[in-house]
């Protein structure tokens, strides 16, 4: 059974009565026995499509590829021949907590080479490279000051964070989250899923971060309370 494939298989059923190459690795004329590998002839096939792709790879190419591999960190792309690693940062301009979030073992995918050494024959690949980054205009579309409504896609200890739209989010530091409520987990405030206004309070285009307000959006009791009794007042 291990002679069959290059991966295990459970069931030659689908194989049998099907004219294929096979070579020869063993012969015992006393006992009549011939021992063939199926794997072997894989193997080589496979290594001549390796070394073929491999001399043609090149950064900026976009490959199909088949998902040999998920793990925490990203994905393993069998590029017909050779893997490739697809970074869970590379899969998509959205934030995702896991590559099966939006992978799936065995599924076919189009990917593109980002890095390529050739010294080690590390491959680096991209599938959010086949897409317009969303971050271009961000600046003009989100300018500081103006107000915009997203969704809170996640809760931190430090804050929340919001999707503005698909692959763009900002971060509601917990200081900027209401004007009266000071020292509580921001779940206190907002919960996943709720739908918020918020001001926008810098974009970063270097870093990719936009830092955003929740309070801005109601009224400063503190300045109301300055302006109705100013300094020197009797109260």
């Amino acid at each position: 059974g291990s002679q069959v494939d290059i991966r295990p298989v459970r069931d030659v059923g689908p194989l049998m009565n099907i004219v294929q190459p096979f070579k020869l690795l063993k012969m015992d004329k006393a006992r009549s026995n011939i021992v063939v590998s199926r794997r072997s002839v894989l193997e080589e096939s496979r290594a001549e499509a390796r070394t073929e792709l491999v001399s043609q790879l090149s950064e900026g190419q976009v490959l199909d590829g088949i998902v040999k591999n998920i793990t925490d960190y990203g994905a393993f792309i069998d590029l017909g021949g050779v893997d490739g690693l697809l970074h869970v940062t590379d899969i998509s301009w959205k934030r995702i907590n896991h590559p099966s979030d939006i992978l799936k073992l065995g599924e076919s995918i189009k990917v593109q080479v980002i890095r390529f050494n050739k010294e080690t024959q590390r491959i680096s690949l991209g599938m959010k490279q086949l897409e317009s980054d969303p971050w271009k205009g961000v600046a003009e579309r989100y300018a500081v000051n103006s107000r915009h409504k997203g969704k809170v896609t996640n809760i931190t200890d430090y804050g929340a964070f919001v999707e503005l739209e698909n692959g763009i989010e900002g971060l509601i530091y917990v200081t900027e989250m209401s004007w009266t409520r000071k020292n509580v987990h921001p779940s206190k405030i907002v919960s996943l899923g709720q739908e918020v206004e918020i001001v926008v309070l810098e974009v970063d285009m270097a870093k990719r971060r936009i830092s955003l307000g929740l309070k801005q959006c109601a009224e400063n009791p503190w300045q109301k309370f300055m302006e109705q009794y100013p300094v020197g007042s009797v109260i």
